[in-house]
C-alpha cells in the first residue's frame, strides 16, 4: 500500500490552530453531535482529536494529558528507524545471529536466521516469552518449527528486540531519540522525557519493553507527520521512502486471519506493514489507503490520506477505563462518517 502524496498546507507551531467553520469543509455539525453522544454513551475513551488540512476540527476530552499509548509505541519506533535505514546504519536483512542477539534460555539455530525485517513485520518465527505481556500466546507454535519470515504472529519479543537493535545501532536511548528526532522538531506541547522508563521481567527475557506516554494533541503531530510523508513544514524528518515502506503490506488480512483466527472477523479488516496496521477490505472511500497505530485500552492514531485528515483518540487506564479491541479498531470508521465533502 503506497498512498497518494498529500501535503497539508498548515502545520501547528507551538499550538494547534482550530478551524471554527469546519462545517463549511464537510464536517457535519449534527453528525458531530451524534458522534459525541456515541463516545459518551458507548465508549470509554478519555480524549480525541480530528485534524483536517492541518487544523483541529473536532476535540473531545482533555487532549493535554499524557496517556500510556500501549502498542502504539511500536509504530513510533518504526518512525525512528527511517533515517537509520536510509543511511545504512540499520540493515533490514541483517540476521539476529550476526547481531549477536541471545536471551535467557538461548536462541535456536533456525531462529538465528530471522532478520530485522522479520522482527519489525512480526514474522520472525521466534515463539518465546517476552519480558512484558502483549503476545498472542494461544497461537504460538512450538519453537523451531517455523521458518523465519513465513508466518505472521504478533509477538512482543520481536518488538522489544527491535527496540534493542535500534539503540545498539543508533547509539541512542529510544526515549532520547523520540525527544530529539520527533518531539522537539514537531514542537510537541506535552511530551515529558522524565516519565519514560523501560519495563519488563528480565527472568523471562532480557529485552525490555519501552512504554511511552503522549497526549492526544502530540500524537496528532505524529499523525500529521505521517500524512505528509515524513515532512514537517520545510524539513524532511522521516525519509519519504521509509514512510512508504512502513505502510506497504507485509502480511495481508487473509494471511493474518489464517495465523490468528480471531483477527479480522469484524466489518473492517487489517493488513500489517512495518509496525503499522493497514486498513483493508472496506467500502468507504474516506478510508482509502488509511493506516493506524493501535494500542490496548483504546489508543489509536489513524491517518486518512484520501481526506487529508488524522484521527487520534486515547483512553487513560489509570482512570479504570478500558475499550475492547473492536472499538479501538473500528471507531475511526464511525468517525469518518461525519465528513462528507459534498455537504
Amino acid at each position: 500500500m503506497i498512498s497518494a502524496t498529500i501535503f497539508s498546507q498548515t502545520f501547528p507551531d507551538t499550538e494547534w490552530a482550530y478551524n471554527m467553520n469546519a462545517y463549511k469543509e464537510g464536517w457535519s455539525d449534527s453528525k458531530g453531535k451524534e458522534l459525541y453522544k456515541y463516545i459518551v454513551d458507548s465508549t470509554n475513551i478519555t480524549s480525541m482529536l480530528i485534524v483536517h488540512k492541518g487544523k483541529v476540527v473536532y476535540q473531545y476530552g482533555d487532549v493535554k494529558q499524557n496517556t500510556y499509548i500501549a502498542s502504539c509505541r511500536k509504530s513510533v519506533l518504526s518512525m525512528l528507524y527511517g533515517k537509520y535505514v536510509e543511511n545504512g546504519t540499520i540493515r533490514l536483512n541483517e540476521t539476529i545471529k550476526t547481531l549477536g542477539i541471545d536471551d535467557v534460555d538461548g536462541v535456536l539455530p533456525i531462529e538465528q536466521k530471522a532478520t530485522i525485517k522479520d522482527l519489525i513485520s512480526s514474522r520472525s518465527g521466534i515463539y518465546r516469552r517476552a519480558s512484558n505481556p502483549g503476545t498472542w500466546v494461544k497461537y504460538l507454535k512450538k519453537r523451531g518449527t517455523v521458518e523465519p519470515g513465513t508466518r505472521w504472529l504478533y509477538n512482543n519479543w520481536d518488538f522489544n528486540v527491535a527496540g534493542f537493535i535500534f539503540e545498539s545501532k543508533s547509539k541512542k536511548n529510544i526515549y532520547d531519540a523520540v525527544r530529539d528526532e520527533l518531539a522537539l522538531p514537531l514542537q510537541m506541547e506535552d511530551w515529558n522525557r522524565t516519565i519514560h522508563k523501560k519495563s519488563g521481567d528480565v527472568t523471562r527475557s532480557k529485552y525490555l519493553g519501552y512504554p511511552m506516554w503522549f497526549s492526544s494533541r502530540d500524537l496528532a503531530r505524529l499523525g500529521l507527520l505521517m500524512l505528509n510523508k515524513g515532512k514537517w513544514k520545510n524539513k524532511q524528518i522521516i525519509p519519504e521512502n521509509w514512510v512508504n515502506e512502513m505502510i506497504t503490506p507485509r502480511t495481508t488480512a487473509k494471511e493474518m486471519q489464517k495465523s490468528v483466527p480471531v483477527m479480522n472477523t469484524g466489518e473492517h479488516r487489517f493488513a500489517y506493514g512495518y509496525m503499522w496496521w493497514l486498513w483493508e477490505n472496506h467500502n468507504d472511500w474516506r478510508l482509502k489507503d488509511a493506516y493506524s497505530a493501535l494500542g490496548a485500552y483504546g489508543q489509536n492514531i489513524t491517518i486518512l490520506p484520501e481526506i487529508d485528515a488524522v484521527i487520534v483518540f486515547n483512553t487513560k487506564p489509570e482512570y479504570g477505563r478500558f475499550n475492547n479491541g473492536k472499538i479501538t479498531q473500528e471507531l475511526p470508521a464511525r468517525i469518518v462518517k461525519i465528513y462528507d465533502e459534498s455537504e
